[in-house]
Parts: structure tokens; C-alpha cells; sequence
């Protein structure tokens, strides 16, 4: 049923989010995941190479001591990484990791998982700088309430968007969405993997390139081999024909191995991924060759759960936004108008500001209006 307006929406211009340099990071050590990762015994021989330890400093705010011996080395970095060993607890809270913690419409909500040492990674809330008396979180939101506090601001803004929300729960942001672990080298490498070819063929060129790294695995098996996927820098090493070999044309085994350079080199991290502004995660991944605008927005929103994202170039999006003002689309389908045909990149753009800082859940709700299938975004 369509959703009519009752007045024309007005711009609010915003300017973009700078990074902070008092933004934290939480961290914890997954030994198990590190053992499951490189198996010997693939088709690229010999023994795996020792795994890269990502570098790590103390925060700014006062120091406190660390719990547990065992932790990841720490070496000089950027400021405001938090480090926190498997199973120990956070410095000044009593939950795990995965548990609630500060969450952000602009920065990564998702926990990251390093794809060279399976570390684990989240955003833990921006810190009052030093010297001033505040030591706790300076924002209230969290990844158990945000999607709540979006929701209502997106009826606040349009209370007749109030039927969809109490009509589709938006899993993505809720608490459950943003405990699931996200290893940002085999989302992006399965984009890449998927463009221009159907699921089933996308899953079978996954899964015979994971076997290339891992030939003790028995290639007839049901079970999901995600978990096996190779290393940036097993893969930075690989030649060109070897890749092809899984099924992957010239240019997807080139751009995939690009990619694994890149975060093989330190050009990408999950630090620099969690902490960056959404223009600054926009500026680097869609430098890397394979990576498209439209990409690199899904991949921040269902991949890196940032919750201001808006794609108008999507045509579920336009042809939602095109029913949400009141257009009959089916009447729209057989017209003209090319890239645009639904509705005019402006207006999709003047509309969806009243919806900032929010807007990754109004498109989210946009595609839910014309029954766009969401889930086959995420995979």
C-alpha cells in the first residue's frame, strides 16, 4: 500500500563526521579462529606463514591495568586502541566484547575480525580527551538500544513510517545484528567473487578458491568452508593463473589479489575501518580496483553496520522512495528516463536528509516497501 506525504520535504544539509582521534577500540584474541585459518596442506605448499600481529597502543584516558597476562604485543600506533585478551573484560565494564557497548550512526557498529590474526575488534565509544574530568563514553548510545532510538527517530521525522516499522523488524541493527562477527577481507572478496554471476555460481567459485588453500578439505563436503578462507597475504602471494584456476575470471583474480595486498600491506585494517569517517571508508575502498560506489554502500551498511548510508543509485531503493511519496510504479516501469526513471537523484537525496543520521534504516525500510530481498544483499 502506498505511503502518501502530506507536504513536500525540505533539505537539511550535514556536514560529513570527521574521524576522532578520541574514538576506542575494544579488542579481544580468538585462538581458536587463528588455528582454523591457513590450513596446511593446500595446493600452495608448505608450511603457512607466520600470521601478521596488528599493532597496538594504550589509550588515552588514564591507564588501567590489563587483566590476564597473555594479550597481543603492544607496539606504537594510532591512539585510542583498547586491548582486551579472549574471555577477560573490558577496562571499567563488565561486558564481553560481543556483549552491549557503545555504538555510533558514523563509525562501524559491527565487531571486525582481523583476516590476518583473527583478532576480534569493536568500536567502544568516543572518550573525553585527556585531562578533563569525564572518563566514561561521551554518547548514551548503544548497540542494545540504537536500533530502537533510530526507529523512533524515523517516526518522529514521518509518523506514518510508523506501519512498516511495527510491521518489519530491522534484525540488521538490533543487538543480535550487531554481536555477528564480520571479517571484512571475505565479505569484500565474496563481492567481488559475486558481480556478474549468479548465487550458485559465485558459491561454487567460493568455495573451489578456498580450496585452493586447503586441498586436505574434502571438496564433495556440505559444510560451509567460510571459516577456511584464505589470508590477505596467502592470497597476495598467490600468482594470477593459480586464482583462476577456482573458476575466477582475469580481472576478478586480479582484483581480488589487489584487495589482499592492500590489507596485506596495512592500506586496510579493521582499525582504520571501524574508526574512519563513512567519506573516508568510501575514499579508500572504492580506490581498490573491483570495488564500485554501490559496493562499498552495501558493504558499510549490512557489512559494517554504519547506519548513515544512503544509495540512491539502487534501483530497490528509488522504486521504494518512488511508492513512500506516493507514485504509482507500475505505471512507471514502461516510461523512459534511464538511470533516474523512478525518481531524481535530488529528491531522493532532499528526502532522505530529514532521516540523517539514520538513513541506512530508512533505506532499510524503503526496500521493505516494494519487498526488495534483503537478505540476498548480505551474502
Amino acid at each position: 500500500m502506498a505511503l502518501r506525504r502530506s507536504a513536500r520535504v525540505n533539505a537539511i544539509s550535514r556536514p560529513p563526521v570527521p574521524p576522532s582521534k578520541e574514538d576506542q577500540i575494544v579488542e579481544k584474541v580468538e585462538p581458536n579462529r587463528v588455528a582454523k585459518r591457513g590450513r596446511a596442506g593446500g595446493k600452495m605448499g608448505g608450511n603457512p606463514k607466520p600470521l601478521m600481529t596488528e599493532t597496538v597502543s594504550s589509550p588515552s584516558t588514564p591507564k588501567r591495568k590489563r587483566n590476564g597476562a597473555l594479550g597481543p604485543p603492544k607496539t606504537p600506533t594510532g591512539a585510542g586502541l583498547m586491548s582486551v585478551p579472549h574471555g577477560s573484560r573490558i577496562a571499567g565494564n563488565d561486558s564481553p566484547i560481543s556483549a552491549n557497548r557503545p555504538a555510533d550512526p558514523h563509525r562501524t557498529n559491527a565487531p571486525l575480525v582481523s583476516p590476518e590474526t583473527s583478532r576480534v575488534v569493536a568500536y567502544a565509544g568516543r572518550q573525553a580527551p585527556s585531562g578533563t574530568k569525564a572518563t566514561g563514553p561521551l554518547s548514551t548510545r548503544t548497540t542494545e538500544n540504537i536500533l530502537e532510538g533510530a526507529c523512533a527517530h524515523l517516526v518522529n521525522v514521518d509518523p506514518t513510517l510508523k506501519h512498516v516499522i511495527d510491521k518489519h523488524h530491522c534484525r540488521i541493527f538490533s543487538s543480535e545484528g550487531l554481536a555477528e562477527e564480520i571479517d571484512p577481507f571475505v565479505t569484500l572478496s565474496s563481492s567481488i567473487i559475486s558481480q556478474q554471476v549468479s548465487g550458485q555460481a559465485a558459491r561454487s567459485i567460493k568455495r573451489k578458491f578456498i580450496l585452493l588453500f586447503n586441498s586436505d578439505l574434502a571438496a564433495d563436503s556440505d559444510e560451509d568452508l567460510s571459516k577456511y578462507f584464505p589470508t590477505p597475504s596467502q592470497v597476495a602471494a598467490c600468482d594470477l593463473a593459480t586464482l583462476r584456476t577456482a573458476g575466477l575470471s582475469g580481472r576478478k583474480a586480479e582484483y581480488i589479489q589487489g584487495l589482499a595486498q592492500k590489507f596485506a600491506s596495512g592500506e586496510l585494517s579493521t582499525e582504520m575501518l571501524i574508526k574512519a569517517s563513512d567519506e573516508e571508508v568510501m575514499e579508500k575502498l572504492i580506490a581498490v580496483r573491483g570495488l564500485g560506489r554501490w559496493s562499498v554502500e552495501m558493504f558499510s551498511c549490512f557489512g559494517l553496520k554504519r547506519m548513515d548510508i544512503f544509495s540512491t543509485g539502487d534501483l530497490g531503493v528509488q522504486r521504494g522512495m518512488a511508492t513512500y511519496v506516493g507514485k504509482d510504479v507500475s505505471k512507471m516501469k514502461a516510461k523512459g528516463g534511464g538511470k533516474w526513471k523512478y525518481m531524481p537523484e535530488k529528491d531522493m537525496l532532499e528526502i532522505s536528509a530529514k532521516f540523517a543520521p539514520y538513513r541506512s534504516l530508512f533505506m532499510w525500510y524503503m526496500w521493505r516497501i516494494e519487498n526488495v530481498d534483503v537478505e540476498a544483499m548480505q551474502k
